[in-house]
C-alpha cells in the first residue's frame, strides 16, 4: 500500500497540487491536520482533499475555523487569518472540517495532529515530549504534524532519538515505534520553502520524505489581494 501523508496544508493550494503531482499514484491520502489556517484558498483545499476522498484528523486551525476557542492563542497575524478564514468558509467546507476527529487509527498507524497526549496543541520538539507520547501509542506507527518540520522519533529498546530528515530520506522502521512527521505542504518552518510531504507503507514500516517546489509567488500574490498579513506571505519564501 502506498499512502501519501501531508500536514499543515493551511489553505495553500497550488502547494498542494504540487504534492498530489510528485506523489503521483497512491492508494490513499491521509492528512494530519491544520487544512484551513493562514493561506488564502481554505475553500480549494477542502474541496480537493474531499473529492481525493483523503481521511484525517483535525489540526488547531481547523478547530478555531469551526469556531473553536482556539482562536484566543493566535497570535495577532495567525488570529487576522482566522477571521478571515471564518468569513470566508462556505458551508459544505465548514461542515467537512466539523466533521474531522481529533484521532484516527488507518492501517495499525495512529494519526494526530499535535501529539498522542494531547492530539490538538502539543509540540513534539524535545526527547521528553517524544518518549512521553511513544509510550501512549497502541499502534507501532504514530503520525503528527503542527511543528511545520519533517522529523522522525524512533525507540530502539527504550533509547529515543529524534531524526530531522530531508528531501529524499528513507527509513525502515523494522517494527520500532515511531513518530513520524511529514513536515508542512503550506507553510515549511525548517528553512526550506518547498512543499513537504511524506510516503508511508503502512504494511513494511517504510516511509520516506520528500520535497516539491510550487509557485510561491502566485500565493503570496493571492493572499495580498485577500488583505492576510504580509509577514505570513513573506515567510512562505523563506521556508520559516
Amino acid at each position: 500500500m502506498r499512502v501519501a501523508v501531508v500536514s499543515d496544508i493551511h489553505s495553500n493550494l497550488p502547494a498542494l497540487e504540487a504534492v498530489l503531482a510528485a506523489a503521483g499514484n497512491v492508494d490513499a491520502v491521509w492528512h494530519l491536520g491544520d487544512v484551513v489556517g493562514y493561506g488564502p484558498d481554505p475553500n480549494g483545499v477542502v474541496r480537493r482533499l474531499r473529492d481525493l476522498g483523503a481521511v484525517g484528523v483535525r489540526g488547531n486551525h481547523d478547530a478555531a475555523a469551526v469556531g473553536g476557542s482556539e482562536i484566543d492563542w493566535f497570535n495577532p497575524d495567525a488570529r487576522t487569518a482566522m477571521e478571515w478564514t471564518r468569513a470566508a468558509l462556505e458551508p459544505d467546507a465548514l461542515a467537512w472540517l466539523r466533521d474531522l476527529p481529533e484521532r484516527r487509527v488507518e492501517h495499525d498507524v495512529e494519526l494526530v495532529h499535535g501529539s498522542h497526549r494531547q492530539p490538538i496543541w502539543e509540540y513534539v520538539t524535545s526527547t521528553a515530549t517524544a518518549r512521553a507520547n511513544l509510550a501512549l501509542l497502541e499502534q507501532p506507527i504514530g503520525l503528527h504534524g503542527h511543528t511545520h518540520v519533517p522529523v522522525a522519533w524512533i525507540d530502539t529498546a527504550g533509547d529515543v532519538r529524534g531524526r530531522r530528515v530531508a528531501d529524499g530520506d528513507e527509513l525502515s522502521l523494522d517494527g520500532l515505534p515511531a513518530l513520524i512527521n511529514p513536515g508542512s505542504v503550506g507553510q515549511p518552518r525548517d528553512g526550506d520553502p518547498r512543499a513537504s510531504y511524506l510516503l508511508l507503507d503502512p504494511a513494511v514500516g517504510r516511509v520516506s520524505w520528500h520535497r516539491v517546489a510550487y509557485d510561491i509567488g502566485a500565493v503570496q500574490a493571492a493572499m495580498r489581494e485577500a488583505g492576510l498579513p504580509g509577514s505570513l506571505a513573506a515567510r512562505l519564501a523563506a521556508g520559516a
